[in-house]
């Protein structure tokens, strides 16, 4: 029987926390890369580094068609006002 009454309640700390620190990949090529064995899944990791991951048919289509390898959507300069 040995554990005192109420030590359950007080849960299991664990070692695993949020990993704070920005981790650099290198030896990835930006691009599209699309695998259709299974489930169809596709990566897309932009040239800022940016990464999508789609899953299923349809979300692959979507991905695929909305993608334009060598250009970024994501550093674009602004439109609007803030252009002007």
């Amino acid at each position: 029987m040995g554990e005192p009454k109420g030590v359950a309640r007080k849960g299991v700390h664990t070692a695993v926390g949020p990993d704070l620190q920005t981790v650099t990949v290198t030896g990835i090529t930006p691009g599209l890369q699309v695998q259709c064995e299974g489930v169809p899944v596709a990566d897309w990791l932009c040239s800022c580094g940016h990464h999508e991951r789609a899953r299923g048919r349809a979300a692959v289509i979507a991905l695929t068609t909305r993608v334009d390898v060598g250009t970024c959507p994501h550093t674009a300069p602004a439109e609007g006002r803030a252009a002007a």
